[in-house]
């Protein structure tokens, strides 16, 4: 999603394309800017704003009949996991849900960076439960390779496995 600085002003680097945004989660940090990374946002976000090539969504949302939003709060407000549905296997790609798959075992271990830790870990114990009960494969966005893998219970927790 990165703008690209063009004659030294951010340009969205995708000028044809629609971003989507979740909307609780564009309210987070539209709110709380000047406490977090103003500058990241004036050079990441704003251009896409001020090129109205965005669309505010739900935390539902479904972009078509394979990809659509999962409401995984926490981390922020809004924050949404994607997951993807295709020839009869289905994925989840995390999102800032989990930062490493430590967290996995220990999903009471928090990001410094969420904004309600107590939502974050309540909202990693039913990923990673639900995860496990249905073998969807789970794309940890943060995770360092390789970042594919299933949830499986492993004695009285869980753990990340990679096939």
């Amino acid at each position: 999603m990165e703008p690209m600085l063009v004659d030294g002003k951010w340009q969205p680097a995708f000028p044809n394309a629609r971003y989507l945004f979740g909307g609780i989660e564009w309210q987070h940090w539209d709110r709380t800017r000047e406490k977090w990374t103003p500058t990241l946002i004036e050079e990441s976000i704003q251009p896409i704003l001020d090129a109205a090539l965005h669309t505010l969504v739900e935390t539902n949302h479904r972009i078509t009949d394979e990809i659509w939003l999962e409401p995984t709060p926490g981390h922020t407000p809004g924050h949404v996991s994607v997951r993807i549905s295709s020839n009869g296997e289905q994925a989840v790609i995390t999102g800032d849900l989990m930062h490493h798959p430590c967290q996995i075992l220990h999903p009471e271990w928090n990001s410094v960076a969420d904004s309600d830790p107590h939502q974050a870990c309540a909202t990693r114990h039913a990923f990673i439960a639900r995860r496990a009960e249905d073998g969807i494969l789970v794309i940890g966005t943060h995770f360092a390779a390789p970042v594919a893998g299933h949830i499986v219970r492993d004695a009285d927790g869980f753990r990340f496995q990679v096939d």
